[in-house]
């Protein structure tokens, strides 16, 4: 089996995926920062807007206390991250493991869905093993974002973002140079 090559292009394939995902209860909806929901979820369309009601809704229907990650389990996830990229022969070009969610910008040979639920699984396993997650529920919130990127600059624009950039607002990777 031939290693899969980052820098082979065509396309209808992109060159990587900025995937991200939350730490259970960190981002509600009804949240300040606006969020998203099955009828509010198509690519360059706005937020929900904030509603504090909706939010403490959500937060009285949390099933667990929300999950903040301290040094050893943001450890944990890093690791596993990067060995399930080894492991499979996908590039990961950018990690960060913040204390409510962590990004990736990773080059694989398939979809990213396949790629968030491995990070999130293995990353689950590793706090596990490590002792730093006993619980039998995740601490992951459900889902998480995948997007695409098409060109080595909204490559080096995921990776700029995901090492120094994180701000409020996710900018749009792919958006035309001017």
């Amino acid at each position: 089996m031939s290693a899969y090559n980052p820098y082979f292009q065509e396309e209808h394939i992109p060159r990587a995926y900025f995937i991200t995902f939350r730490c259970y209860g960190t981002w509600l909806h009804g949240d300040e920062r606006g969020s998203t929901d099955r009828e509010h979820n198509e690519y360059g369309t706005p937020f929900l807007a904030p509603n504090e009601r909706w939010r403490r809704y959500n937060e009285a229907a949390l099933k667990h206390p929300p999950v903040r990650l301290d040094s050893a389990m943001r450890a944990a996830a890093d690791a596993a991250i990067r060995e399930t990229c080894e492991l499979r022969q996908w590039v990961l070009q950018a990690i960060n493991v913040r204390t409510n969610h962590l990004h990736t910008v990773v080059s694989a040979p398939c979809k990213p869905e396949p790629a968030l639920s491995a990070f999130k699984a293995n990353a689950t396993r590793k706090m596990r093993e490590t002792g730093c997650w006993p619980h039998s529920h995740s601490p992951w919130a459900d889902k998480g974002s995948r997007r695409y990127l098409w060109t080595p600059r909204s490559v080096e624009r995921a990776i700029d973002y995901t090492h120094n950039g994180q701000g409020d607002t996710i900018p749009d990777f792919n958006a035309d140079e001017e």
